[in-house]
């Protein structure tokens, strides 16, 4: 059997993320922003309640598009409003629907937003040494400094905390088990 982190045993959704996604390192822009948008959506949730509800986000926010998310306006509000497939909080979707916009600003800027994220880490995954549950920590420098230029440049919804999350999801950081079975050498 399969040794991995000890948060991943329990339920068959996280095990799936966790043994085909969680900590790969992830360089295409569109699923950055999937992460980014899912990642925000769960503040204050579970990651297990965003799963559950991850390909109904897929549609409602046109698989994920930045530049189809950015033009949303009213009556698109509206309709995520009353969706019942994804979390219905005004504030989160109207963070997603600006931070798309920004998203966009930062591609123009830097090429890719990958290429602006791993300046974070220096280019380089940060790998961090777990045993267990208590061991890991709720957030790092890197993503203090990550989530303040995101502030900076007028992204919503993505605290430090947050955005360690999604480090940890994009594979910037191995945060994977010292013994487990997707942990890299």
């Amino acid at each position: 059997m399969k040794k991995r982190c000890d948060w991943a045993g329990g339920n068959p959704l996280l095990r799936e993320y966790h043994d085909k996604e969680w900590g790969g390192i992830i360089k295409d822009d569109r699923k950055l922003f999937e992460f980014l948008v899912l990642e925000s959506a769960q503040a204050g949730l579970n990651w297990l309640t965003v799963l559950r509800k991850r390909e109904n986000y897929r549609k409602a926010y046109v698989n994920f598009d930045p530049k189809k998310v950015a033009k949303f306006g009213r009556r698109e509000i509206n309709k995520l409003l009353k969706d019942a497939g994804i979390i219905r909080n005004r504030q989160k979707i109207e963070a997603s629907i600006n931070n798309a916009a920004r998203f966009l600003e930062i591609q123009k800027e830097f090429g890719s937003f990958f290429k602006y994220s791993w300046g974070f880490v220096k280019s380089k995954q940060i790998k961090h040494t777990l045993r267990k549950n208590s061991d890991y920590p709720t957030v790092i420098p890197e993503a203090i400094e990550f989530a303040a230029d995101l502030k900076k440049r007028g992204f919503k919804f993505l605290g430090p905390t947050i955005i360690y999350a999604h480090m940890q999801a994009v594979g910037m950081v191995d945060d994977h088990m010292v013994h487990c079975f997707r942990r890299s050498s």
